[in-house]
């Protein structure tokens, strides 16, 4: 039974009865079984910056097979960081639609104006002068400062996380126990080679100390794994119990011309899908029922509004949302409206974010699956 508290004393070798992690044997598996990724350099090779930066924002939230393919058209199409930085920002947010967390594609941009107008184009390596960039966090800065900079930073991730509480059986929960996960890691970071030693960490816990089932018996570090000797790797790292996700519902209104083409409208700059574009949509509000008649009020014209059968369904971070499709028809082109129109095979020039898309693909089905 594991007992919060009953954690391995922070500071101390693994146990006198355990050898201590050491980093060579990291990195001789590194060495031997390191992942081809689409941003990592070859081995022997200096890691560009811009490219450790884009792939870090990009990872963020989303999986290394996801991120991909986005790496490598972004790269295509901006090849240097002063190139991003020059793009439009309808481009960017248009390039990162569904990956999601769409501030990150405004910070992105953000940021590359700030390395091009602050730092002439090149990224520091000092981690302060990195965390005082645009959408660069902690996590960021370390990592940045690691992989292309080669200087021992502490870069925490989940992976990380879940290394650091087997090796050494930290069972006080997640998030608490950050603090003492990130003293035991920086304890570990070797003078030589931190960057490769920061990317063997990634590679281990998303190979080999993953979630579930745990292949202890090819860990490099198994014999300094406490939590492997306790019986108790694969509970760990333990994790507070999350508060239920509530839902919030809406309706999103899809009005067509007398040229076929649909409004669209670009969303606040700041909040939730920022800048990005979407189907005109009422506020997204908390409760056990949609208030159709309240949502009605915030349409962006006044016609008469179908409602379409089902609900289309997407889930933010902290919620879920359920969003009612009402179809009209708008006779008048010389009637008012706020946004822009747009031809359904136009659609791809805009920045729809992933749960408009689903909005557009249901009211062109007219609700059907």
């Amino acid at each position: 039974m594991i007992v919060a508290g009953d954690s391995f004393p922070l500071g101390s070798a693994a146990g006198p009865d355990l050898p201590a992690p050491r980093p060579a044997d990291l990195l001789a598996w590194y060495d031997a079984h390191r992942r081809q990724l689409p941003w990592r350099s070859a081995p022997g090779t200096v890691a560009d910056p811009y490219h450790v930066w884009l792939s870090e924002i990009m990872l963020q939230q989303t999986t290394v097979a996801t991120v991909g393919p986005y790496f490598q058209r972004f790269l295509a199409r901006w090849p240097t960081v002063a190139d991003l930085a020059a793009a439009d920002l309808d481009a960017v947010l248009k390039e990162w639609a569904g990956l999601g967390y769409y501030a990150r594609a405004r910070n992105l941009h953000a940021c590359a104006q700030a390395v091009v107008a602050r730092h002439g184009g090149r990224f520091p390596a000092d981690e302060s002068a990195l965390l005082d960039l645009p959408g660069i966090g902690a996590y960021t800065a370390a990592a940045i400062a690691a992989i292309a900079f080669d200087l021992p930073a502490t870069a925490m991730d989940g992976n990380v996380e879940r290394v650091l509480s087997r090796i050494y059986a930290v069972t006080d929960p997640l998030p608490g126990s950050k603090p003492t996960l990130k003293a035991l890691a920086t304890a570990l970071v070797p003078d030589r080679r931190p960057g490769d030693y920061t990317q063997a960490l990634f590679d281990l816990g998303a190979t080999l100390c993953s979630p579930r089932n745990p292949r202890c018996v090819l860990c490099p570090w198994r014999d300094a794994c406490r939590g492997r000797r306790d019986g108790i790797a694969d509970l760990l790292p333990r994790k507070a119990e999350k508060a239920a996700k509530p839902t919030r519902r809406g309706v999103a209104f899809w009005l067509t011309n007398a040229r076929g083409q649909v409004l669209l409208r670009r969303r606040p700059e700041s909040g939730l899908l920022g800048g990005m574009m979407e189907v005109p949509s009422s506020a997204w509000e908390p409760g056990a029922d949609l208030a159709y008649t309240r949502a009605l009020a915030w349409a962006p014209a006044s016609v008469d509004w179908q409602r379409l059968p089902g609900i289309v369904r997407h889930t933010f971070t902290h919620f879920h949302l359920e969003l009612t499709v009402v179809r009209g028809h708008l006779a008048d082109e010389g009637a008012a409206v706020e946004g822009v129109w747009c031809a359904p095979a136009d659609f791809h020039d805009q920045a729809l974010p992933t749960v408009m898309r689903k909005v557009v693909t249901w009211a062109r089905s007219g609700g059907k699956d």
